[in-house]
């Protein structure tokens, strides 16, 4: 066993040149095993400060301590477990690894669509959607109601929030409260008026959401605007509706036939009365002239009465006498008729030729 032993020391010994006496030592004997010797410099100074700073380098980066924020988000910083009351504004920040983490939250804009046919969610970039929202009506109709919520984290109370209801807080707080309001609000009309009323409907849906988010503690969403888009009514009920409105029309054309009718009535009446008042005008014109005639042809007879004298009339009587003899000297069978008194006009008649026998009153 013994010589097993050197002969294996020996092999070492010729294959690493043989073992170094220690330095300034002399315990165990000038032919005992030494420890191999450790250089730390490197290869030089220079070149080992070099990779000193390099691995510290490397150590930083590996532990990476700091964050930063972007615009538009916020930073909760945990210590241990424990989040710090107020946020990181965007920005580089400086954290102590393992005992420090940072968790990043959107403070964008986010959207939540309420619609019948889901499309792919993109909750990446802050739209998610979801089934319309299934409702009953007053009398217990099942009724969709498709809307949008815009809304998004109150910066100022992000740890908080972040702390109270979690990464998920928008599951926890937008979606159950924008169902409820919904189911409430709607649940308060029939079917069939839902149409007529859709913005008192959209302005009380509105209102309702607010409400209930502005009323939780520490405001942990601002609500940006809650648009209705879309009632999704059933088959029967739509029928219904559609049968409602046909009747209304044809109503409204009964009217607007009655209202014609009465218009062409209105308008002939106007005719007539036009026809008739012109008529009456005419007629009113003709008797206002032969008035006027009459009262000229009065007023001259008076003038005439009061311009006969007896002296007047005793001249026209004479040159009536004179025309009267001269007829007599051309025609002996006349016939002369004079009026008692001998006054005017004097009547006489021609006898001679029946065919020009006349009557002629002189003057």
């Amino acid at each position: 066993m013994a010589s097993d032993m050197n002969d294996y020391f020996n092999k070492k010994k010729s294959e690493s040149g043989g073992f170094k006496k220690p330095s300034g030592g002399s315990g165990g004997g000038g032919n005992g095993p030494q420890m191999p010797k450790i250089d730390f410099n490197f290869g030089g100074g220079k070149a080992g400060l070099f990779y000193f700073i390099a691995a510290i380098v490397i150590l930083l980066v590996l532990a990476k301590p700091f964050t930063i924020i972007e615009e538009g988000e916020r930073g909760i910083l945990s210590t241990n477990g424990k989040y710090q009351d107020q946020a990181l504004l965007p920005g580089l920040h400086f954290i102590m690894p393992v005992i420090q983490k940072v968790y990043t939250v959107d403070t964008k804009v986010r959207i939540i669509n309420y619609a019948s046919r889901i499309e792919a969610s993109t909750t990446a970039s802050g739209i998610s959607t979801k089934p319309a929202i299934t409702v009953l009506d007053k009398r217990g109709l099942p009724v969709s109601i498709e809307l949008t919520v815009q809304y998004r984290l109150d910066a100022q109370f992000a740890a908080q929030t972040i702390s109270n209801w979690g990464f998920s807080w928008e599951d926890k707080i937008i979606n159950p409260v924008v169902r409820d309001v919904v189911r409430n609000v709607v649940g308060n009309y029939d079917a069939e008026s839902l149409p007529q009323k859709r913005n008192v409907i959209a302005d009380e849906i509105d209102s309702g959401i607010r409400k209930s988010v502005n009323g939780l503690k520490n405001s942990p969403a601002l609500l940006q605007s809650v648009q209705l888009r879309e009632i999704v009514l059933p088959e029967k009920v739509k029928d219904q509706i559609e049968r409602v409105q046909v009747a209304k029309q044809e109503v409204q054309k009964a009217e607007q036939d009655v209202q014609r009718a009465k218009q062409e009535a209105l308008k002939l009446a106007a005719e007539a009365q036009g026809t008739a008042e012109k008529a009456r005008i005419e007629a009113q014109g003709i008797a206002d002239a032969v008035t006027i005639e009459a009262d000229a042809k009065a007023k001259a007879n008076i003038l005439i009465a009061q311009s006969l004298t007896s002296q007047l009339l005793q001249l026209e009587q004479m040159n009536v006498q004179g025309k009267f003899n001269d007829a007599l000297r051309e025609n002996k069978d006349a016939k002369i008729f004079l009026t008692p008194g001998g006054s005017t006009p004097n009547i006489w008649v021609d006898m001679k030729d029946p065919k020009q026998r006349t009557t002629t009153v002189s003057q």
